[in-house]
C-alpha cells in the first residue's frame, strides 16, 4: 500500500500533469468563453434562467464572465498568471457547481449555458465542473 501511495505522489508532483491540467483547463474555458462571447443575449437568458440573479445583472455578467473565462485560459496555455488564473478558474468552477447544483435541487429544466445554448443541467455537468475543480485546485497548489 505504501507504495502505491509513493507512486501516486510522485504522479501528482511530476511537473507535465501541470502542464497537462493548464492545457486541458485553458482550452476549455477559452472554448466555454468563446462560445458565449458570439451570443451574449442567449447566455443572459440562461444566466436569468438559474433564477439566482437579479435581471438587472444578467447583461454585465453574460458580457463580463465570457472575457474572463477568455482570458484565465489564454494565461493556463501561455503560463502566465498562471497561479491568478488558477485562482479565478477553481472560483468560477465553485460558483457554476453550486448554480447547477441549486437547478437541479429546484428542478429547473434549462440549458446550463456552460458552452453556448443547448447543453442541460443534469449531473453530468457537475461532475465535469469537479473535475475542472480538481484540475485547477492541482495548478493552485502546486504552483504555490
Amino acid at each position: 500500500m505504501r507504495l502505491v501511495n509513493e507512486d501516486l505522489a510522485r504522479i501528482f508532483k511530476h511537473p507535465y500533469l501541470s502542464y497537462l491540467f493548464r492545457f486541458i483547463v485553458g482550452a476549455i474555458f477559452i472554448f466555454a468563453g468563446v462560445q458565449k462571447i458570439f451570443s451574449p443575449a442567449d447566455f443572459s437568458l440562461s444566466i436569468q434562467n438559474y433564477l439566482i440573479l437579479p435581471v438587472s445583472m444578467t447583461n454585465l455578467v453574460a458580457i463580463f464572465l465570457p472575457c474572463l473565462e477568455i482570458y484565465c485560459g489564454i494565461f493556463l496555455l501561455a503560463g502566465i498568471f498562471t497561479r491568478a488564473s488558477a485562482i479565478l478558474v477553481s472560483f468560477l468552477n465553485v460558483i457554476f457547481i453550486i448554480a447547477l447544483f441549486s437547478a437541479l435541487v429546484r428542478g429547473l429544466d434549462i440549458s446550463c449555458g456552460c458552452f453556448g445554448s443547448g447543453t442541460p443541467v443534469d449531473w453530468s455537468r457537475i461532475i465535469e465542473d469537479f473535475i475542472l475543480l480538481a484540475m485547477s485546485l492541482h495548478l493552485v497548489f502546486r504552483l504555490s
